[in-house]
């Protein structure tokens, strides 16, 4: 949980003994704001809210069912990540579905729905690369990040109900104004600029970590990234603009990789599986 900065309490400092009580009154309410809207949200909501955004997705893109196989190839995949995941046990499981569309994509719901496009299926060129997809996608479910948006709704909602309480009840427009701007520096420091950026760097750190749990080469991920690059520069991609850069990405992942160095590339062995199932003989 995310305290309030300390230097909250100087408020406390000016005014009278009354004034006092009630601010020490108020941040209290703010720190249990805080913490309650974190533990209200349970795994079973984020499995019917997943749900929920699976069918939004599901009404814009048709799934992709001509090739059963290539469905059960990607879930066999996410079970092997899984299993060996910190978080093997998700609520209803994991579950891995192609969307029949030309676009290059991958999408993730908080209920452990992973959509990948035929469109990414068609220029991946490994299982490696594969899997580097679903274990980005996995982290992403695994950290949470899907209900990040909504607990930040709530936490700020219940700041600014608290701000609006405690300026009831403090006197002088000079005390209020001190309190509205500490209370945006608060939501400034919990909710500052590019957080879907550091949520994407974040998914990739711990999809090294999964792909090497399983087995799999972690450079797989950078290896998609860089045809990121390629894509990005042929105008072909459809990834998220609020994204980091490919670059980006692929330079804070290399100064991981050391980590991965003693780990033997075993890519040649799932080579021939890849190429029959993808159908690129």
């Amino acid at each position: 949980m995310k305290k309030i900065p300390v230097f909250l309490l100087l408020l406390i400092t000016a005014g009278s003994i009354t004034a006092q009580v009630n601010v020490n009154d108020a941040l209290s309410r703010m720190d249990s704001a805080i913490s309650s809207s974190q533990d209200e949200f349970t795994m079973r909501d984020s499995y019917f809210l997943g749900r929920t955004v699976a069918a939004h997705i599901l009404s814009r893109y048709e799934l992709y069912t001509e090739r059963p196989e290539l469905t059960n190839y990607l879930n066999l995949i996410c079970r092997a990540l899984a299993i060996n995941s910190p978080a093997p046990n998700w609520y209803d499981g994991y579950t891995v579905a192609i969307l029949d569309n030309p676009a290059f994509n991958a999408f993730s719901t908080p209920g452990g729905h992973i959509f990948i496009t035929r469109g990414f299926i068609d220029v991946i060129t490994s299982e490696d690369m594969l899997a580097a997809v679903i274990a980005h996608e996995l982290a992403h479910i695994q950290l949470e990040h899907g209900t990040a948006g909504i607990m930040n709704t709530r936490i700020i909602q219940r700041l600014g109900q608290e701000q609006q309480r405690l300026s009831q009840e403090l006197s002088g427009s000079a005390r209020q104004q001190l309190f509205t701007e500490m209370v945006d520096e608060i939501v400034q420091s919990l909710f500052g600029g590019g957080y879907s950026q550091l949520q994407e760097f974040e998914a990739d750190l711990m999809a090294l970590n999964l792909l090497a749990l399983a087995g799999y080469n972690p450079g797989g991920l950078i290896e998609l990234l860089r045809m990121f690059e390629r894509l990005r520069e042929n105008q072909m991609g459809s990834l998220n603009a609020t994204h980091p850069l490919p670059a980006q990405r692929i330079a804070n992942l290399e100064r991981q990789m050391n980590m991965y160095n003693s780990m033997p590339n075993n890519s040649s062995v799932r080579r021939e599986r890849f190429n029959t199932i993808i159908e690129r003989r």
